[in-house]
């Protein structure tokens, strides 16, 4: 990052933390949440309880970064917005079959949606891995299935899909999850920004601890 997008960021910071002034995140969870509103200049998502992190979120996503492990999206659009150098520097692998020829053809075999049928595709990736769901409800439910049926356990699950058919209720239903950490938000609001920039935090955060 150059100086002067260096400045600008950090200034960004600064107008974010003095017109939301007190709120209910701890210092590692604000720091997420800062960066979602970075991304988005949306914000609400610093309203009370509208970013939610189950206890050992960020614990568990840093011992699954130490140990190298995949992130897994549901769309090519959070795998773009992804830090490349922060992934490059951790050696962390990454996994989105979305637009894999296969898993289209599968779906129209199955009736299945592609979301559906590459989350599923993707579950040896994400077992001890962190998954990044920013567009599709579809793929987060199909991930808290997965979990229930004991096919995978991720280290995380970011859940932030956005839409008005099934979003708000698939994060409702990631949120009652109690063996698998999550962060997750309430409503209709999210999408690809947001889910890369929760990723994109927790990978600076790991790197400012190791400093």
């Amino acid at each position: 990052m150059s100086n002067r997008a260096f400045d600008i960021e950090k200034k960004s910071f600064e107008i974010i933390d003095s017109e939301i002034g007190s709120h209910d995140y701890n210092e590692l969870q604000w720091a997420i949440v800062r960066r979602v509103i970075h991304a988005t200049a949306d914000f609400d998502f610093a309203g009370k309880g509208k970013i939610l992190f189950h206890e050992r979120a960020i614990e568990s996503a840093f011992d699954a970064i130490r140990n190298r492990c995949t992130i897994v999206t549901d769309v090519d659009m959070v795998l773009a917005a992804m830090n490349k150098k922060s992934l490059t520097d951790l050696g962390l692998r990454t996994a989105c079959y979305i637009s894999d020829s296969g898993i289209a053809e599968e779906a129209r075999r199955s009736g299945r949606t592609r979301s559906e049928v590459a989350m599923r595709h993707a579950a040896k990736d994400m077992d001890g891995g962190i998954v990044v769901i920013g567009n599709a409800p579809t793929a987060l439910y199909e991930v808290i299935s997965m979990v229930r049926e004991g096919v995978t356990k991720p280290a995380l699950v970011v859940g932030i899909p956005v839409g008005f058919v099934s979003a708000p209720e698939s994060k409702e239903e990631l949120a009652k999850m109690d063996d698998v950490p999550f962060i997750t938000n309430v409503g209709r609001k999210g999408g690809s920004p947001a889910a890369s920039s929760i990723i994109n935090a927790m990978l600076l955060l790991y790197q400012s601890k190791q400093q």
